[in-house]
């Protein structure tokens, strides 16, 4: 039941830690049904999109409200997002000076993509309408790959390589980051990931995005914040260390006891658990059907079979030890070796998440600012007394 105070009203609502279950604001930009194992984007199912690999037509319908009308409007759609991958060039003249700055990879992102915002005279949310809020979200949303790309091989001595607006955004992603055209098959199985990761929920990030947007500041403002709060290991960060879990697990026959000793001292299982659902959660069961086929197909490392094995045993100790607790795989096991497989390094994980749920978060930002109202809870005091 929704409680309604007088705006007059000074009385504090106690809530549950961490807002679980709290209403904050309305939204028509997708939802998670967390009892049911669903999430869907606009009232199409992001599982649907994300197994057909549909990363472009998921993008149109979150930051313009409606998937491509025919293939017309599909082409139009992909001009515009490949025309806004390009890095100005004040912008590329300085990357060098950030990839060795001694920066995270996130630290990095966040930077540059300030940089960019800035070389493109944005303005503040404030001040901008509905169509320039929009332009803002999905030129930093198409802008980001091509900066991570960059700035990796930058890092590593490599000159960085330059957008083709003739490939798809996940084609030419993975081209800017290794340097070659991938595989088809690693293209569609990174796809379907990042149709995936694109929005889900009011997690920790997409609501830092929104409380930042309720101030009025600029969009890339907004990301930056979202990519502070993504970069924590308890959200984004996880992925990366699923693989380090995996790394000292080592091998299937090793799974057992490894569990056993994690669950009995208490410790986190990494890839386990979930904020919001309460059953198995879509999106891994749907990449593990990906890291499967890739292992089938040989593009994959017996890494797959491992996370198989982790995965069933985990399931199973905790149905043992820990009766009645609703853990289930989350997203981030299978994502790590999907990742792992279509040859992005580890430190890019959370990056290349990042680069999908910058359009979640530029739709987030641009609703909110929409709504007027500062988002400004308040806190009970429970220090010394005031003098």
């Amino acid at each position: 039941m929704a409680i309604t105070i007088d705006r007059n009203d000074t009385q504090l609502i106690d809530v549950p830690r961490g807002l679980t279950n709290v209403v904050v604001a309305e939204t028509r930009i997708g939802d998670v049904r967390g009892a049911e194992g669903f999430f869907h984007y606009r009232g199409v199912s992001g599982v649907e999109l994300a197994a057909d690999a549909r990363f472009e037509d998921a993008w149109h319908l979150v930051a313009l409200g409606a998937l491509p009308a025919d293939d017309s409007g599909a082409g139009r759609w992909r001009t515009r997002t490949a025309a806004a991958r390009r890095i100005p060039a004040p912008v590329s003249e300085t990357l060098p000076s950030i990839a060795r700055s001694g920066l995270d990879a996130m630290a990095q992102l966040r930077t540059a993509l300030a940089l960019v915002s800035a070389a493109d005279g944005r303005r503040p949310l404030y001040d901008e309408d509905e169509s320039e809020r929009v332009d803002d979200a999905v030129r930093l949303a198409a802008v980001a790959p091509a900066l991570i790309a960059a700035l990796h091989r930058l890092g590593r001595g490599l000159d960085p390589l330059a957008p083709d607006p003739v490939l798809d955004p996940i084609g030419d992603y993975l081209r800017m980051l290794l340097g070659s055209t991938p595989d088809a098959r690693l293209v569609t199985a990174l796809g379907t990931y990042l149709t995936a990761a694109i929005d889900h929920g009011f997690n920790a990030s997409t609501f830092t995005a929104r409380v930042i947007a309720s101030t009025g500041a600029d969009l890339a403002s907004c990301v930056g914040g979202a990519l502070g709060a993504l970069a924590g290991p308890l959200h984004g960060g996880a992925p990366a260390r699923t693989l380090d879990m995996l790394d000292e697990i080592g091998s299937p026959d090793r799974a057992e006891a490894w569990v056993r000793d994690r669950v009995h001292h208490g410790g986190r299982i990494m890839g386990f658990g979930h904020a919001v659902y309460r059953t198995e959660d879509p999106r891994s069961r749907l990449l593990r059907g990906v890291a499967q086929r890739l292992r089938s197909d040989g593009l994959a490392s017996d890494r797959v079979d491992l996370a198989v094995t982790v995965e069933q045993t985990v399931l199973r100790v905790l149905d043992e030890l820990k009766p009645g607790r609703s853990l289930r795989t989350n997203v981030e096991l299978y994502a790590a070796v999907v990742m792992e497989a279509c040859g992005i390094p580890r430190e890019l994980f959370t990056p290349t998440f990042a680069s999908a749920r910058l359009i979640g978060w530029g739709a987030h930002a641009c609703e909110q600012v929409q709504d007027g109202k500062i988002l400004r809870p308040s806190s009970r005091y429970v220090g010394p007394a005031a003098g």
